[in-house]
């Protein structure tokens, strides 16, 4: 079993404690700015970490392929602000936000033994493996999951 195959388990624990929890929220819930109007609502943050899903989604693929990655960041704010998640229908973000890391999960289940050591290189941030990758896109999942649960 590759290594990825248990931050895959990692990934699909904390989807299945998060999705029951979210799905009891509501479109106004979720659209409130809690924190103060320059902070990202719920809906905002789910935004962030389905535009984070679609990034690193590419990464893992191609470096599962390649045995490497090396490619660009992405500007979060402006992606967020582009994909203007503070108007979609709560229920929408979080089924598309649910299915693409239930990929994401399927796809690091399937990543070569051999390849979970290749080398990323993500914009200007040091070189980590994919193993490392792939832990740290749960890590962060979890930091954004945490912040909405607060």
């Amino acid at each position: 079993m590759p290594p990825t195959a248990e931050t895959s388990q990692s990934l699909r624990t904390a989807l299945d404690a998060a999705r029951a929890r979210m799905a009891t929220w509501t479109d106004a819930h979720t659209a409130e700015k809690w924190r103060g109007a320059d902070t990202w609502s719920r809906k905002e943050i789910l935004g962030h970490l389905i535009d984070s899903a679609s990034n690193n989604h590419q990464r893992f693929v191609r470096a599962a392929i390649d045995g490497e990655y090396e490619g660009p960041g992405y500007q979060q704010d402006e992606w967020n602000r582009v994909g203007g998640y503070q108007t979609f229908r709560w229920s929408t973000l979080l089924s598309l936000w649910t299915n693409y890391n239930l990929l994401i999960a399927h796809v690091l289940e399937n990543v070569p033994v051999d390849k979970g050591k290749g080398i990323c290189k993500v914009a200007e941030n040091p070189s980590v493996t994919l193993e490392f990758l792939a832990q740290d896109y749960v890590a962060h999942l979890q930091h954004h999951l945490d912040q909405m649960f607060s």
